[in-house]
């Protein structure tokens, strides 16, 4: 029986990924690199840190990986305090409602920083709803290690075998299986070039979801 939810948040909870890519995309051409859509989609699911330590190491940057971090944390905060039409992914709202109110624990555990997870926790008032929120900015590897989700599931209320992931990356879901956690794959109309061939079940709306 499913005791403990984990959602991921970037691309399952909200869809920040083109406020990420805006601030990435600025941020590469103040570094003067070129950074193909190939090496930015094997990103999806990594920490911002360890973005960077990949992308000085590639290009051979002489920045250090804090200053980098916080310059594009910059402009991805002055981005999002100005998007107007950021929402949350069609109909997860619901489901989040539903399970809470059916005692369902909720766990957030994202590789997105802790300033940007209370940003959108904020904005959407989530926080009513969910007992733990785990940033991979607090792990030294990024999603694919299991690290994050093994935490996660350390604070439930139930044993892991009673809990649940809900990931839209290829390295989500290959950190949940890692971490021997029944995954559920989220392919999105936003998804791209993501495997879910490892995916326990694999939805394409949250309606889709029954307990």
């Amino acid at each position: 029986m499913i005791k403990t939810v984990i959602f991921d948040m970037d691309g399952v909870i909200v869809d920040t990924e083109p406020v990420h890519k805006y601030a990435y995309d600025q941020h590469f051409k103040e570094l003067n690199i070129e950074v193909s859509e190939e090496m930015y989609t094997t990103f999806t699911g990594n920490s911002t840190r360890n973005v960077f330590q990949k992308i000085k190491s590639h290009f051979n940057l002489e920045n250090d990986v804090e200053e980098l971090i916080l310059r594009k944390r910059h402009l991805f905060n002055e981005a999002f305090d100005t998007k107007p039409d950021l929402e949350l992914i069609e109909g997860v709202l619901d489901l989040i409602k539903s399970l809470h109110a059916n005692n369902i624990q909720l766990i957030l555990a994202s590789s997105a920083s802790n300033s940007t997870i209370n940003r959108v926790f904020n904005r959407f008032d989530l926080n009513q709803y969910f007992t733990h929120k785990v940033s991979g900015e607090d792990f030294p590897k990024s999603k694919p290690d299991p690290a994050i989700f093994l935490h996660a599931a350390s604070l439930s209320e139930a044993p892991k075998n009673n809990c649940i992931v809900i990931e839209d990356s290829t390295n989500g879901i290959k950190a949940a299986k890692d971490a021997d956690i029944y995954c559920i794959g989220y392919k999105s109309k936003n998804s791209k070039n993501q495997d879910y061939s490892l995916a326990d079940q694999i939805i394409e709306h949250f309606s889709e979801i029954r307990f």
